[in-house]
């Protein structure tokens, strides 16, 4: 039976199958290692391109051949190629697609690849989101974190010129932001990540998505104390009115404005900040706490598939992929974190900027590696919205979506 991995291919034509198939590559006196890669920035292909230059300098027996193709069509792209049977060997893929691709047997598992000093190599968690059954399927070619943002000026006026540690700070500040005309704490309600941003509270609050047998664990009182503290936030008007309106995006914007005090998001923001608005003063720091320290990061990974013919050759070049200079030349060049111990410890990543976000790797977590995910974090995101609305308490909407959630893990 076809999982969801293939459901991408209905209404696909015949001949656009056998266009892939046409697409095989010929067999050669070396062995050819084929890499597909997502385009991340016009300088991704080229990256890749020297990095198996470089490679191949040094094995003069192995050809690597690297494909660039658009995110928006990257899916579809390695559905194609699976039906036809013509699929590379190497793939960057999302992290999020590898459950459906495990149900159809398409990974190889690297552990037999992997060596005890292969492994230390990585940052903290890191290798987990790529970890399934036991075993490791995907590499973290590409990691983000988030970090909380603050005004400058307006923390300074609250008291907390450093920003906020804890979330009693964040309260106090923006209680005191308040009093002065602003918005204290931008509160996604809407959109990609609206599940995302209740989990900032609920890790650093000691609580866990699943527990220790794998069964949502929505509505521990860890759980229901995180929701409490966002629905006081709101309650206090204490964030930006209409909190549901508002996407990822929106509560940057109003950051860029001058108009809030503090918000939770990714990197990628500092460039945007330091372009649309170099006059606005402000800072970074970690997630605040309440007994834990915590962050939400996000992988893309690096898969071989099972049915490569080249597996050692490929192995070869994903374990140069994951050395130092190929790491810290590509994540530094596409705005990414790091992934592995000695790329973090490059002056490449010294900016105090970036050096906050990396400071937060070690306490990196992810969402889990589950077929369902996707329908159980908008489980998450309508119940969080439910809250933010006063059309439930927190013990109603998570109950109601730690029981959806498991209704959902049930069936796959």
């Amino acid at each position: 039976m076809r999982s969801h991995f293939f459901k991408g291919l209905q209404g696909l034509t015949f001949s656009t199958l056998i266009g892939a198939l046409l697409c095989a590559p010929a067999a050669h006196g070396v062995e050819t290692v084929r890499v597909t890669v997502a385009h991340y920035s016009n300088g991704t292909a080229p990256y890749f391109r020297q990095m198996a230059e470089q490679f191949e300098r040094a094995n003069p027996g192995i050809r690597i051949k690297v494909e660039d193709v658009n995110w928006d069509s990257l899916l579809q792209k390695l559905q194609i190629d699976v039906a036809g049977g013509v699929n590379a060997d190497i793939s960057i893929i999302g992290t999020r697609w590898l459950p459906e691709m495990l149900q159809d047997d398409l990974v190889e598992p690297l552990d037999g690849y992997m060596d005890p000093a292969f492994r230390e190599r990585f940052i903290g968690a890191f290798l987990t989101p790529g970890q399934a059954q036991g075993k490791t399927y995907g590499l973290p070619i590409a990691a983000s974190v988030r970090g909380l943002f603050y005004n400058k000026q307006m923390l300074a006026k609250a008291g907390f010129p450093d920003g906020p540690a804890t979330w009693s700070d964040v309260l106090q500040a923006a209680r005191r932001i308040k009093q002065n005309g602003g918005y204290g704490f931008g509160l996604q309600g809407k959109e990609i990540e609206t599940d995302v941003y209740w989990y900032y509270a609920l890790w650093t609050h000691g609580g866990e998505l699943l527990d220790a047998q794998g069964k949502p664990a929505f509505a521990s009182p860890a759980a229901i104390r995180s929701a409490k503290l966002y629905q006081s936030l709101i309650g206090e008007g204490l964030t930006q009115p209409g909190v549901t309106s508002y996407s990822r995006e929106d509560v940057q914007n109003l950051f860029k404005q001058g108009r809030l005090g503090m918000m939770i998001s990714a990197p990628f923001v500092v460039k945007q900040l330091q372009k649309e608005v170099p006059r606005l003063q402000w800072g970074i720091v970690p997630i605040p706490t309440a007994g834990r320290a915590a962050t939400f990061a996000t992988t893309d990974s690096l898969i071989l598939f099972k049915n490569s013919r080249v597996k050692r050759s490929a192995w070869k070049f994903m374990d140069f992929l994951f050395t130092k200079a190929p790491r810290v030349a590509f994540t530094s060049a596409e705005g990414f974190m790091p992934t592995t111990k000695e790329e973090a410890a490059d002056p490449a990543f010294a900016d105090p900027l970036t050096r906050t976000f990396v400071d937060m790797l070690p306490t990196a977590r992810f969402t889990p590696t589950v077929q369902a995910w996707e329908d159980i974090a908008k489980s998450v995101s309508n119940a969080m919205q439910a809250v933010y609305l006063n059309r439930a308490t927190p013990e109603q909407a998570l109950g109601a979506a730690a029981a959806q959630a498991e209704q959902a893990l049930k069936k796959n």
